[in-house]
């Protein structure tokens, strides 16, 4: 088992290495699993050893924190600490840079949803090749508008190649709470299975996936990505759109009274987010 320690600030994102063919990444800063930048060089680290490990065949993603697999942007940390990370390789910002990296790179992903899939842990969830919810257990949701607020991490390009473009509205401008159960109906993942039943079966597709040749994972996922990612050119307003929508009095006031009623602390606002940014315009 080998564990990569990224950077001086605490591990949030942890890798095992089960085999040299089959990583886990392990998401854990309890106790909502929010993500912010100084989680972003621990996973990039982690991205670019996915990029040129030659062994790695596929990776599955989860969480070490009950409840949530991943939950949304960290709105504490000041603007700044995110804006002044530089563009990564592909030239967008970090979070989509990452996410646009991820989806091409030479390995399968896997998200393994259990708990709360909120924002950027859906749009982590979108960027992988394939996923796996919790029928009881799994929410997924774009929960951004309803805050005032634009996703930026890719969503909009991502959600209507796999929904179709009526539910991605649906999903997008609902700012709802999205089940295991529907999220399967839709197409948001691949399959919903009973909560007894996730692990397992991740694991041993992810073993079988491991066993087979990596130049044909590689060459048949190249082809599929070409016939089904987005360019780079629709992802890249999406980061910016977020940014300045921060900005704007709507969203300010209700991020506002989110953190008035529990937003960013254990409780049942982050729990049931979909139900209360539904509220925020009553």
């Amino acid at each position: 088992m080998t564990h990569l320690e990224k950077t001086s600030a605490a591990p949030r994102v942890r890798l095992e290495q089960r085999l040299p063919s089959y990583w886990r990444v392990t998401f854990n800063h309890p106790p909502l699993n929010i993500f912010g930048p100084e989680s972003i060089p621990q996973l990039d680290e982690i991205i670019a050893a996915l990029e040129t490990d030659e062994k790695v065949k596929v990776v599955v993603f989860d969480s070490a924190v009950e409840g949530f697999l991943l939950t949304h942007y960290d709105f504490l940390a000041p603007l700044e600490d995110s804006t002044s990370i530089p563009p990564g390789p592909t030239g967008l910002q970090a979070l989509p840079d990452m996410l646009v990296r991820l989806s091409r790179a030479p390995v399968v992903s896997i998200a393994s949803i259990r708990g709360r899939a909120t924002g950027v842990g859906s749009e982590l969830a979108l960027a992988s090749d394939m996923r796996f919810a919790s029928r009881e257990r799994a929410i997924l949701s774009q929960w951004e508008v309803g805050a005032g607020l634009v996703p930026g991490g890719g969503p909009m390009a991502r959600l209507p190649r796999l929904v179709g473009r009526g539910r991605a509205l649906e999903i997008l401008l609902s700012a709802d709470d999205i089940c295991g159960e529907l999220a399967e109906r839709y197409g948001y993942v691949n399959r919903s299975l009973a909560d007894a039943e996730l692990d397992t079966f991740v694991d041993a597709l992810a073993m079988r996936i491991a066993s087979f040749d990596k130049q044909a994972i590689v060459d048949t996922k190249r082809l599929v990505d070409a016939a089904s990612l987005p360019a780079d050119s629709d992802i890249a307003p999406e980061w910016d759109a977020f940014v300045a929508s921060l900005g704007r009095p709507a969203a300010q006031a209700r991020i506002k009274t989110l953190m008035a009623r529990g937003f960013h602390r254990p409780g049942d606002v982050e729990n049931r987010l979909g139900h209360y940014v539904g509220q925020l315009g009553s």
